[in-house]
């Protein structure tokens, strides 16, 4: 999945030559927490409800009113994405610099925005919890062929895969998510169990019990 494919557009902005007053009305009047700001159509900064709230408080060491221009709280130079960048990039940027959002520049062109609830949308894409499924999940080895025997017996038994996830874990293994068009996902599981798979979700009928039951009390 790529940038393009999540980005907000067309993009809301704000002339560099703006105050933060009208930046904060701009914001509060659209229900949007991010404002890129432009010179001529260039991107030159990003602004936040968060930077006007906290520029304009006694917090601040040189608190702004809103009368100030918007230079004075945006963020300067703003981090970028390109539409052609996978979403999985993009988020591991939004995470390492703790930001909220990324402009979208195509060209030096700003085509779109993308935010911390896109990269939701795109998360919710990608399990394909978006389309009526079941899920399962599945602890395979870390080793060659693993995902294909477990494919293989889903497509055996015409089981058709939404979506599949995968991330190793520290005891050598691979868990793996699935979202499958089935709902009998409990027989199913048992029978991956009788093949010798280790099926983490759902939970035998007897640890589903042992979980749900209350203790006993004299």
């Amino acid at each position: 999945m790529l940038v393009k494919e999540m980005m907000r557009k067309p993009v809301t902005v704000i002339e560099v030559g703006a105050t933060i007053g009208e930046a904060d009305q701009l914001l509060q009047s659209r229900g949007f927490r991010h404002l890129p700001v432009v010179d001529q159509g260039r991107l030159v900064g990003i602004l936040t409800d968060r930077d006007i709230r906290f520029t304009t408080s006694s917090l601040c060491p040189t608190p702004r009113s809103g009368t100030d221009s918007v230079t004075l709280a945006m963020s300067s130079p703003p981090l970028t994405a390109d539409p052609l960048d996978p979403v999985e990039d993009a988020a591991r940027i939004m995470r390492e610099h703790k930001i909220g959002c990324l402009p979208v520049l195509d060209g030096g062109d700003l085509v779109g925005i993308l935010t911390g609830m896109d990269l939701l949308d795109a998360l919710m894409t990608l399990t394909g919890v978006t389309k009526p499924s079941s899920r399962l999940e599945v602890a395979l080895m870390d080793q060659p062929g693993e995902l294909a025997r477990l494919t293989t017996l889903l497509a055996n038994r015409r089981v058709n895969i939404h979506s599949i996830l995968t991330y190793p874990t520290p005891d050598a293994t691979v868990r793996t998510v699935l979202r499958v068009d089935s709902n009998q996902i409990r027989p199913l599981a048992e029978e991956l169990r009788g093949a010798g798979f280790t099926v983490l979700w759902p939970l035998p009928k007897s640890s589903q019990l042992h979980l749900t039951s209350k203790p006993w009390q004299p």
